[in-house]
């Protein structure tokens, strides 16, 4: 029998808490270990029960985003992904510096929270669609740059093939001739589009192109 994944999930609202917690627990490689309310509880019961994966409320007492910056520097190993009713940029922009490896509205359902939490499992770094669509067009404003956004969000948004792509759609190359320069086949490019789409918060890949010429502009 496989290794399950081990969850702790810290949220002060209980019924959040609970129903968080048998979302998971109706998946078969997933076991929960541990629940808390707090930013002490979620920092030892990472360590105690040696956590595979970690949810975190943004404002539990305690501070959800200080909880990740603890647990990341003690447990390296642990997966941290921040829900939250709260959508203020620099809230999701100091929880991913903190450590935290995924952000996700606390309304999602599920299906998708159980899949933005294996996309972070599987090393890549989650914010939700509409959350990451805001934080581009902020690191894209010449004024936010100015006053010292980095395009660190969006960046953390995006796996580092997701990255190549989307940065040679801005030189208004084709799926086949991205293929050739990374060293793919057109299908594994078509693969990675749906996704890198989403996170873009675009509906195809002329508006993504755009986008990252904008950025081009803005960074030179």
């Amino acid at each position: 029998m496989s290794k399950k994944t081990r969850v702790v999930v810290v949220d002060d609202h209980p019924v959040v808490r609970r129903g968080i917690s048998a979302t998971f627990a109706e998946e078969p490689d997933f076991e929960v270990v541990g629940e808390g309310g707090s930013a002490a509880d979620a920092i030892s019961l990472a360590s105690d029960r040696r956590a595979d994966l970690i949810l975190l409320d943004v404002t539990m007492p305690g501070g959800g985003v200080e909880a990740a910056a603890a647990i990341s520097e003690a447990r390296p190993e642990t997966a941290i992904m921040m829900l939250s009713i709260r959508e203020d940029l620099a809230t999701v922009r100091s929880a991913l510096r903190a450590g935290a490896h995924g952000y996700i509205s606390k309304g999602v359902g599920g299906d998708d929270l159980v899949a933005a939490a294996r996309r972070v499992l599987a090393g890549e770094r989650y914010v939700s669609p509409e959350l990451a669509a805001r934080l581009i067009t902020e690191d894209s404003n010449p004024r936010d740059k100015a006053n010292g956004s980095d395009g660190v969000t969006l960046r953390a948004s995006l796996t580092q093939r997701e990255r190549q792509v989307f940065e040679l759609l801005g030189e208004g190359l084709s799926n086949q001739e991205i293929a050739n320069r990374v060293g793919l086949s057109e299908n594994t490019v078509k693969h990675y589009m749906t996704p890198l789409l989403q996170k873009l918060g675009v509906r195809n890949r002329t508006e993504a192109a755009l986008l990252a010429q904008k950025r081009d502009t803005v960074d030179g």
